[in-house]
């Protein structure tokens, strides 16, 4: 939700405008980012403060030191202060059906902010999450991840998707061996066991679109065979083995048209145009003064998940796997360039390069040795090695 909110924060900076985007921003206002989104998973929930930033800084501001609690009909939850604006409840819970929940901040500086009363949104569960080969709307070949979820109480109405996605990466010249600058010093470098590069990794990336679907206009609250995910054929996280999980958010009618508000505002191409969208309301606000912007919305919603995997075998057997995120074609930098200064060892020791093999015997211009792009011998470069807790082979 983080991306999303930045797009509404650049949109409040925005606001007013009558002349065409030149680049500058006056009169800035910073206002209050919130995202809060609880569960009814038993865990330690969490509430992110930051600051709407201007355009030309690097992201948001963290709001830190502020007093978070959760009123939950009458008690109060408390948050923590956890570091970079992110605010942990002390205890784990989960939101119960019936009780009604609000927010109670109390910023550093005094200022004072709430919520609207919500309540959590009804129980469906995710029936099912599937992978099938298609062919894209725009003609491309590749794999779709469908779900499945049914209500026949017909209170759902509105979802949102997130997913968590986790492949195997096989670094393509990953070899035992690894080069090191001679410690004889000069420009040479020799051969040692490699003991610091890993061949198998597992990143893991996370969703960073509105996915959203309703079936209010429908004849029973089924969602059914709804993409969530598509992962083009030339897709390299799809090369070996991969796993994604999906969660499934019931949520209101008002955080589904806050989101799908939201989703319209981030993918907008009038956002650098003369008709600027304007402030995105949410259900957050200053206790103090009707006129301070607050930006966010307090969501309590049912959430459901389940995990996929599937093999690039499974779909494609047989077929050349996807294109490495790297062009790992081996180079020959010569040991000492003409001029007398040292070429391979920099490359190593900055890290930039890894050993592939001996290149013997060297062409006109060549050194003795192999070497490609470190993320081609070394998969930390993409994600860490240690094998996930729920993977399954």
């Amino acid at each position: 939700m983080k991306n999303y909110l930045a797009i509404s924060c650049l949109a409040l900076i925005l606001y007013g405008c009558i002349e065409p985007f030149d680049g500058e921003f006056v009169d800035f206002q910073s206002a209050l980012v919130i995202e809060a989104t609880i569960t009814n998973e038993v865990k330690n929930q969490q509430v992110i403060l930051s600051r709407t930033y201007e355009f030309e800084a690097d992201g948001p501001i963290a709001e830190s030191d502020a007093t978070v609690r959760l009123m939950a009909n009458g008690n109060a939850i408390a948050f923590q202060d956890s570091g970079d604006g992110v605010y942990i409840s002390e205890e784990p819970f989960a939101a119960q059906s019936g009780v009604e929940y609000q927010l109670d901040i109390t910023t550093q500086d005094g200022r004072t902010y709430g919520s609207s009363m919500t309540q959590l949104t009804a129980t469906t569960s995710l029936d099912e999450v599937r992978a099938e080969r298609i062919t894209s709307d725009l003609g491309e070949d590749g794999m779709g991840i469908f779900v499945d979820s049914f209500d026949p109480t017909g209170s759902s109405k509105n979802y949102r998707y997130e997913f968590i996605e986790t492949y195997r990466v096989i670094a393509p010249t990953w070899t035992p061996i690894s080069l090191i600058g001679d410690p004889a010093g000069g420009c040479n470098v020799i051969k040692v066991p490699n003991n610091t590069d890993e061949e198998i990794c597992y990143p893991t990336d996370f969703s960073n679109q509105i996915i959203l679907t309703s079936t209010e206009d429908l004849e029973e609250d089924r969602v059914s065979n709804f993409m969530v995910r598509f992962i083009s054929r030339d897709n390299y996280i799809i090369s070996h083995r991969y796993s994604i999980l999906v969660r499934q958010y019931v949520q209101s009618n008002a955080a589904y048209t806050f989101f799908e508000t939201l989703n319209e505002l981030s993918g907008s191409e009038s956002l650098f145009s003369q008709t600027q969208p304007g402030f995105l309301e949410g259900n957050v606000f200053s206790k103090e003064t009707e006129e301070e912007t607050v930006i966010g919305f307090f969501d309590v919603v049912s959430v459901d998940e389940k995990r996929l995997f599937f093999n690039y075998n499974d779909f494609y057997p047989g077929e050349p796997l996807p294109p490495y995120i790297e062009n790992c074609r081996p180079s020959a930098p010569p040991l000492v360039s003409q001029g007398g200064t040292c070429v391979l060892r920099p490359i190593i020791e900055s890290g930039l390069g890894v050993y592939v093999a001996d290149n013997s015997p060297p062409a006109l211009g060549e050194g003795p040795f192999q070497i490609a792009p470190r993320v081609c011998g070394d998969c930390r470069e993409l994600g860490t090695s240690e094998i996930p807790d729920f993977w399954i082979e």
